[in-house]
């Protein structure tokens, strides 16, 4: 009986196991009992490791089909893991949920990874319309992912942050734009398909969603092993109420399993602050109750936040929001609410309004078929000094395709 081998400590001892063990898969002698001892032999290897014996495996020439065949094992002992860690938190629990989403999703990115086997077969499009009814069908779910990135982002890593916890979300947060970039290439490549030579398709697809079963593979891993533990560890009873509410508000993927219902207490249902609700204040142009205030940011046609001087978020509108805010982000520093390859640029703005050289600045983008107008502007007391910037984002789609006059109803 083959003894399975143990995780080397350095990367070339690893590179050599994982060798061997590709060697063993082609004997055709006893395939499942090489399976399972290639299984127990990578199990606790980190995707760091893996990834980096991999990529000395390349160097030296081996086929990637045939590191490509070690790692639908190694994604499927992952694929087990993932859902082995579920039992971390209780069903409900904003952890639970995010785990079983895990599971979920690498096991749509490994059916993308298969469907390559079954176009490969096929020679012209017109051969994989069922393959490519498949694969569409996979890239739909894949693109109603986009609330389980948000909930983590918006919610749960300001929840850490609060408690110290700083590196590991930002560390998280670049590997989701990863994601992103991947997923965004692939989409990309399935609307363009027909501008690429079938061949050229096919091996541009399998890299993408190869790329993309072993990001999440890795990615998941690194959440459940290590951010979702840490959370347990140092976030509060209350504080795990909270971040389900928000998570409730934000809302899930079409494919997240059915939740319990979490019971809410009445005493927060429409809490106003006591002090000042039933109180008007005079702004020299008008009189408004907090009531009127409330309800002209939830009915003004853009929504706004606001960064006080010290760069924490301190307000946020709940009117048509286009980006999704929660009540966990107040208080939150400016830098940690930005994906890191555009915090440089936040905060070069920031500074400007700062120092007074820059009175606005504006972008605009297209998401989703919609344009979205983007702006900041300082805000500056009676004397002029910095007190903190406004951002006020609007969807001008409709705005843009006015024409001529309307003067009446």
């Amino acid at each position: 009986m083959n003894v399975p081998e143990k995780v080397g400590k350095t990367t070339e001892e690893n590179k050599e196991i994982l060798k061997k063990l590709i060697k063993k898969l082609h004997t055709g002698v006893n395939p499942e009992e090489v399976r399972k001892e290639f299984k127990v032999s990578i199990k606790n290897m980190t995707p760091l490791q893996f990834a980096n014996a991999e990529e000395l495996l390349i160097k030296e020439g081996m086929p990637a089909e045939e590191i490509h065949h070690m790692c639908d094992v190694h994604l499927a002992v992952l694929a087990e893991t993932l859902i082995e860690d579920i039992n971390l938190a209780p069903e409900g629990h904003p952890v639970n949920i995010l785990m079983q989403e895990h599971a979920i999703l690498l096991k749509y990115a490994n059916e993308l990874r298969d469907s390559y086997k079954d176009i490969k077969r096929k020679s012209n499009y017109e051969e994989i319309s069922k393959e490519l009814e498949k694969i569409t069908s996979i890239t739909d779910h894949l693109k109603a992912s986009t609330s389980h990135y948000i909930r983590e982002e918006n919610i749960l890593f300001s929840y850490l942050e609060k408690h110290g916890v700083t590196q590991p979300p930002k560390i998280m947060w670049i590997d989701h734009d990863r994601i992103r970039d991947i997923e965004k290439n692939l989409y990309s490549l399935l609307e363009k398909k027909e501008e690429l030579e079938y061949e050229e398709f096919v091996k541009t697809f399998h890299n993408y969603a190869h790329g993309l079963a072993e990001m999440l593979a890795s990615h998941f891993s690194k959440e459940n092993k290590v951010l979702f533990p840490t959370a347990m560890q140092v976030c509060t009873k209350d504080e795990w109420i909270e971040m389900r509410k928000q998570f409730d508000d934000i809302g899930y993927c079409c494919f997240t399993p059915e939740l319990p219902v979490v019971e809410q207490n009445e005493d927060e249902i429409d809490h106003q602050p006591s002090s000042i609700a039933n109180d008007a204040f005079d702004f020299g142009t008008g009189t408004l109750t907090f009531k009127d205030m409330k309800m002209m940011f939830e009915t003004l046609p853009v929504d706004i936040t606001y960064v006080s001087k010290d760069n924490t978020v301190k307000f946020y509108s709940e009117g048509d929001r286009i980006f999704p805010r929660a009540p966990s982000i107040i208080g939150r520093l400016v830098e940690n609410c930005h994906p890191d390859k555009s915090v440089d640029r936040v905060l070069e703005i920031i500074e400007s309004f700062r120092n007074n050289t820059l009175d606005k600045a504006e972008f605009w983008l297209e998401m989703e078929g919609r344009k979205i107008f983007i702006r900041y502007f300082p805000m500056r007391d009676s004397k002029g000094e910095y007190q903190g910037v406004l951002e006020v984002t609007q969807d001008i789609t409709q705005i843009r395709k006015l024409e001529g006059e309307k003067r009446l109803l």
